[in-house]
């Protein structure tokens, strides 16, 4: 269990300071960043499924009528999340795609009750009362929705939701997902280097090496994660993915001086409050087995 709350520490502060990695590349375009991501990953995962002698095996898992459309799904989703992830951060927008990652949980237990038909005791819909109405003073105060922060929200939100029915683990899972993305991602970056647009050097700079190596930084820390939530509890795991954010948020105000007012202040308060509530009222329900037998 030890190494399993290691493996989710690391994973969540690889997490936590992916905003100073991506702003090494602010000068790339979101799209380019993601092409590369996509791209380095499935040759790094497939690397490592060769290694393992596990090609047949990934095949016949994963090519089927019942697979494919999920992980096809799953890979959008994921490719969507980075994309926004990654453009919010290189546009100055790192505090509000912290609260993307601090709302995700409230709308992952809004997901259980509409898709998965789960209940919802009162305290947990005063939490996601509370995110709502977070929502809509950061939007009556700037004048337009956290969109950046709904779309990380709500897209890994999904991610979530049909990674819990999916059939396959997650090192086949990843490849799969990174293999629906491959072949786009290959033709955008050659497309864009064929016209001379593309970011890519071939000098050996350190820009090469940090689009290369988005490769690794995305797929460590997946991996790492997955490993974590077979060891350790999954409220251990709740708790613990606060860390990235959290790092995001001061990442965000304290080394890129983004702006945080008194009334986005307000705003993140009162997220932050519903997550406390929300937290607490699980930890004292998993404390009281009596109550569950009432409800």
């Amino acid at each position: 269990m030890k190494k399993g709350i290691w493996n989710a520490i690391g994973a969540y502060v690889m997490w936590g300071i992916f905003p100073i990695y991506w702003k090494l590349l602010d000068h790339v375009a979101a799209g380019e960043i993601l092409g590369y991501r996509v791209v380095s990953s499935f040759i790094l995962l497939s690397v490592v499924i060769s290694f393992k002698r596990e090609w047949t095996a990934w095949r016949q898992k994963t090519i089927n009528r019942r697979t494919l459309p999920i992980y096809i799904l799953t890979g959008i989703l994921l490719g969507v999340n980075w994309l926004v992830y990654v453009w919010g951060v290189n546009a100055g927008h790192i505090v509000e795609t912290s609260l993307g990652y601090f709302i995700n949980p409230l709308i992952s237990v809004l997901f259980g009750v509409i898709f998965l038909h789960e209940r919802m005791r009162p305290a947990q819909w005063a939490t996601i009362g509370m995110a709502g109405v977070a929502v809509l003073y950061l939007t009556i105060v700037y004048g337009s929705l956290p969109w950046i922060a709904l779309t990380l929200a709500t897209t890994f939100s999904l991610y979530g939701l049909l990674k819990k029915t999916a059939p396959l683990g997650a090192l086949y899972g990843l490849t799969m997902e990174t293999a629906v993305l491959f072949i786009p991602s290959l033709a955008y970056l050659l497309i864009l280097q064929v016209q001379g647009s593309g970011s890519f050097e071939f000098s050996g700079s350190l820009m090469n090496i940090l689009l290369v190596g988005s490769g690794l930084v995305t797929t460590l820390p997946l991996l790492m994660f997955a490993r974590a939530a077979r060891s350790i509890p999954l409220w251990m795991v709740g708790l613990l993915q606060y860390i990235a954010p959290t790092m995001q948020f001061l990442i965000g105000v304290l080394l890129y001086r983004e702006p945080f007012s008194v009334e986005r202040a307000i705003g993140f308060g009162i997220i932050w409050a519903a997550l406390i509530v929300f937290w607490l009222e699980g930890f004292i329900w998993r404390k009281k087995p009596s109550l569950q037998t009432i409800n």
